[in-house]
């Protein structure tokens, strides 16, 4: 049997997983039509259409959008660092999380805001990027109903997101941008269901997350696509063959038959089509993928071996389907990947270096993973055209808990790509002291950029107009810059 680089999961896995999690009719239904989501649209009556992908070159109205999750909370308040007068201070309320200012690699916004700042030297990378223009800080962005200053979340005076600090609130808010309404959409859903008309085919979904389901991708129109770092999940034997005496060929044509026959019952059908779609898409995919030019920017490995670290791994996946992007007729895309462990509660640094440890690790993979993607994008001629970004939970407390950080409000993210206006700092930084204006209470800064300004700037960019820009954040309107201007 041919080696197959997808992943494979049985029957009987498959089975289970899709009906485990069904309680009663509300259930199964549900969860069948989490399947068909799953496999984007496509006909179990014939096999894949795969385009003669020779003469296939990226368009030059092509854009893609790469969301980075870093889930957990990054302890952003060690990614940029002051630098100058108030570093003193910030060394005192860190205390041993603080960096070495010795350590600290050295940025200069093109706008100054009177104080001097460094990045973690586990950035090194990242810090290139930002020097050559082709990266940009985000300073103090997060979850907001309505502006809020200190007074009036003192005084509850306005609606404050709910359940803040809290991880998975928090991470959903972001992901949605609506804290204040419910919303089974996500933001990045939003904006597929506005733009899917750029595209071509709908064979396989504008919307691919190589890290599981998410809510940043959920749409009304547009279904999130999910895959993994090896390509689309296929079930074992279901791989179309060019050979017919094949088992593998025989298998996926029985199965194909099997799933288009009339079935008796509703559950039935919709399972039937649910399935026999999504074998059809996944061996689309992986044949498209397949049969693409090979990436040659190398992308970091783990260290003492030859995998790719999974920051690494992920983004690859993404440049690959950007570079299969004209065969399947794709002119927008938008991408979600993530990366865990910033739950940095404890072992933040290791051996009381905080420029070693948990921490540092995590930053150094993100950096050098991010930077061989931009590299990558480079490589394809899209450069221009593709813009990655962070979000996270939430920022972490500046004050020590003797071992890590705790849950905090805003934080800091960063913006990639040959069309950022880089080497420039947006936003406003806090007022870096506890208990200070920008403080609700052990380091945890007020946010003085929503969700809502950083995911309009991005939605501008990518093609949403003003007209309809309200229908993707409905509460944009509230804030005073729906463009940051960073793009």
């Amino acid at each position: 049997m041919a080696k197959k680089s997808a992943p494979e999961v049985t029957r009987r896995e498959f089975l289970g997983s899709a009906c485990c999690s069904a309680v009663g009719a509300t259930g199964l239904l549900s969860t069948l039509g989490s399947l068909r989501l799953m496999g984007a649209a496509a006909s179990p009556d014939n096999g894949p259409r795969i385009p003669s992908v020779a003469a296939a070159h990226i368009a030059p109205d092509y854009k893609a959008i790469v969301c980075l999750f870093l889930n957990g909370g990054n302890d952003a308040n060690n990614l940029i660092v002051p630098s100058g007068s108030e570093y003193a201070a910030y060394a005192s309320a860190r205390s041993n999380l603080a960096l070495p200012q010795s350590s600290l690699l050295p940025i200069t916004p093109r706008t100054p805001d009177g104080r001097n700042w460094g990045l973690h030297p586990a950035v090194a990378d990242l810090h290139g990027l930002f020097n050559t223009g082709r990266a940009a800080f985000i300073a103090n962005v997060g979850t907001l109903s309505y502006p809020t200053t200190k007074a009036q979340y003192t005084a509850r005076s306005v609606p404050l997101p709910p359940q803040l600090f809290s991880h998975s609130d928090q991470q959903v808010q972001w992901q949605h941008s609506v804290p204040d309404k419910p919303t089974a959409t996500g933001w990045g859903g939003r904006i597929a269901d506005l733009l899917n008309t750029f595209n071509s085919s709908d064979r396989i979904s504008m919307s691919i997350s190589v890290a599981g389901k998410n809510t940043f991708q959920v749409g009304n129109i547009v279904s999130q696509y999910v895959i993994g770092t090896g390509g689309a999940v296929t079930l074992a034997g279901s791989t179309v063959n060019p050979n017919p005496t094949n088992l593998d060929g025989i298998r996926f044509r029985a199965q194909r038959d099997i799933f288009a026959q009339t079935q008796p019952g509703l559950f039935e059908t919709a399972f039937a089509s649910a399935t026999g779609d999504a074998i059809v898409s996944s061996d689309l995919l992986n044949s498209v993928l397949a049969a693409a030019s090979p990436i040659t920017t190398p992308f970091p490995t783990v260290a003492g071996g030859t995998n790719l670290t999974s920051a690494a791994a992920q983004l690859r996946m993404v440049a690959r389907l950007i570079s299969a992007s004209p065969t399947l007729g794709l002119k927008r895309q938008v991408f979600f990947v993530q990366l865990g462990g910033w739950d940095t509660h404890a072992a933040q640094l290791a051996n009381a270096d905080p420029t070693a440890g948990a921490h540092a690790g995590l930053l150094q993979q993100i950096s050098q993973a991010v930077k061989a993607f931009y590299d990558t994008t480079v490589e394809l001629g899209v450069a221009n055209q593709v813009t990655t970004f962070t979000a996270s939970d939430f920022g972490r407390t500046f004050r020590s808990n003797g071992d890590g950080s705790d849950h905090g409000w805003g934080s800091h993210a960063f913006v990639v790509g040959g069309a950022v206006k880089g080497t420039e700092l947006y936003g406003k930084m806090p007022t870096l002291s506890v208990n200070g204006p920008d403080d609700t209470g052990l380091g945890r800064w007020i946010p003085t950029t929503s969700v809502d300004e950083y995911a309009a700037t991005l939605a501008t960019w990518f093609g949403v107009s003003a007209t309809t820009l309200p229908t993707v954040l409905p509460n944009v309107g509230r804030f005073a810059k729906p463009n940051l201007g960073f793009l």
